[in-house]
């Protein structure tokens, strides 16, 4: 006779990005291994496959390479805090005393923070509008294992996040052409656009968190926390 099979409660959640309720399941100790050998490891490229499959894991019935990457970040430390603990410890080293300082996350008091000049679309002319979308975990795997001095990075990240252009009258998704035919739309591209591309990625909502303490001089510091630093700290 087999070992029972244990039958796992399911919670709901909101993703931040759409609001749209998903369901999930909480860690197992398999998902708790992966998570540890990731943290051992320390590597970033481990780190993301490691929240992909526990995401992966644990979501019910949905494609996570449809999310965007705080929304990932976000599934994992929900599923962190209701399956282990919702409190983390670890240490930092000051970087004015070299001391080693004790510190505490709560991880319920993580939020997604978002900026409120945010938008998703760059106007290219009267006509045309440019829409964005955000980066999923696959292309952000490409983006941290490409060569950080490839002088075409940036423009890999920039055209990675192409949804689509429209006018009144058209649509055309990225999706249905080339990257001959995406590259010589791009080459047609003012400055202007190219800034309002830049402004996306540099407001996109992100996980942050800061924690205060003190030194041992007694100044005010502040340790901040984004992305999935929360859980490989």
């Amino acid at each position: 006779m087999g070992l029972p099979k244990i039958d796992l409660p399911i919670f709901e959640l909101k993703l931040p990005s759409t609001g749209k309720k998903v369901k999930y399941r909480p860690f197992t100790v398999k998902e708790e291994k992966i998570l540890l050998v990731a943290q051992q490891d320390g590597e970033a490229e481990q780190e993301i496959l490691a929240t992909k499959q526990i995401v992966n894991n644990c979501l019910i019935d949905i494609d996570i390479t449809e999310l965007p990457m705080f929304d990932l970040e976000y599934v994992l430390l929900l599923l962190r805090a209701r399956s282990i603990d919702n409190s983390i410890g670890f240490t930092v080293k000051d970087p004015d005393t070299e001391e080693t300082v004790e510190l505490e996350l709560d991880i319920d008091n993580v939020k997604i923070t978002k900026d409120d000049k945010h938008t998703n679309q760059v106007k290219i002319n009267d006509d045309f509008t440019l829409f964005l979308k955000y980066p999923n975990i696959d292309q952000f795997i490409q983006i941290i294992t490409m060569n950080q001095e490839d002088p075409l990075m940036n423009y890999f990240i920039m055209t990675s996040c192409l949804d689509k252009v429209a006018s009144e009258d058209e649509v055309h998704d990225f999706k249905d052409y080339t990257n001959e035919q995406i590259d010589e739309f791009m080459e047609n591209m003012t400055g202007d656009v190219v800034t309002g591309i830049k402004e996306f990625f540099e407001t996109m909502p992100k996980m942050r968190h800061e924690i205060k303490y003190k030194n041992q001089n007694g100044d005010d510091k502040t340790f901040v926390i984004e992305g999935m630093r929360t859980f490989f700290i």
